[in-house]
């Protein structure tokens, strides 16, 4: 990045983006793309059939959701554990599983941990994530970031799976620049290093409750 060149809201999407792609292309070994087409929304809402969403709050507030369709979930899902050798007459055949839901929150867990390092290392800041939500949903929730956004903005990307199987990305988060003031060299933030600090997904009886007392309120509102 150049001296004095600012880093918008798309370029912290981007960033996000990359980390979808290079956590689950790691930890499935799919080819896993989006769209060059980001779209502008005004709210944000979890969908059928899979949707999950996460807070982050620091230098920067906002709130991640990803919108798995069924096939796009069972595909990461069971890719990811036949990579590790597990067979594929034990896997849940099912997206509305336990199962499936601990293991791709895990993986949405992994991704955002994945871009709280990358901001951290190359913008030279920091934030903090909540313990991400995982819903089989039947119909769409709206949602929205409890706290107040000055300059509120949201965007929304379509992935694709090997398979080409959709799921979407929405990003909600205050308008926001960063400027460099001077020269400084970022580290790099190895997807494969964070898959390998959590290698095994837990088991349904081992996921732990999430303790974030802003989500428990939001669900609750929600009806969830």
């Amino acid at each position: 990045m150049k001296k004095n060149e600012a880093v918008t809201t798309e370029d912290i999407l981007i960033k996000l983006c990359n980390s979808v792609t290079d956590v689950l292309g790691a930890a499935s070994g799919l080819d896993i793309n989006y769209s060059p087409m980001v779209q502008r929304i005004h709210k944000t809402s979890l969908k059928p059939d899979l949707g999950c969403f996460v807070l982050f709050d620091g230098a920067f507030s906002g709130l991640v959701v990803i919108n798995f369709t069924a096939a796009a979930a069972m595909e990461v899902y069971q890719s990811y554990l036949m990579s590790m050798g597990i067979p594929q007459e034990e896997l849940a055949s099912q997206h509305t599983s336990d199962e499936v839901g601990n293991v791709m929150g895990e993986l949405m867990n992994q991704i955002l941990g994945d871009f709280t390092g990358k901001v951290s290392q190359q913008l030279q800041t920091s934030i903090s994530q909540s313990q991400p939500k995982m819903l089989t949903l039947n119909k769409q929730v709206l949602i929205s970031v409890d706290t107040n956004l000055d300059r509120p903005q949201a965007r929304r990307v379509s992935f694709y799976t090997a398979r080409n199987n959709i799921f979407y990305l929405e990003l909600a988060m205050d308008k926001t620049e960063f400027i460099q003031l001077h020269d400084f060299q970022p580290e790099e933030v190895d997807p494969d290093a964070i898959l390998a600090g959590n290698s095994q997904p837990k088991a349904p009886s081992e996921s732990k409750p999430a303790d974030s007392s802003e989500q428990d309120d939001l669900l609750a509102s929600l009806g969830l």
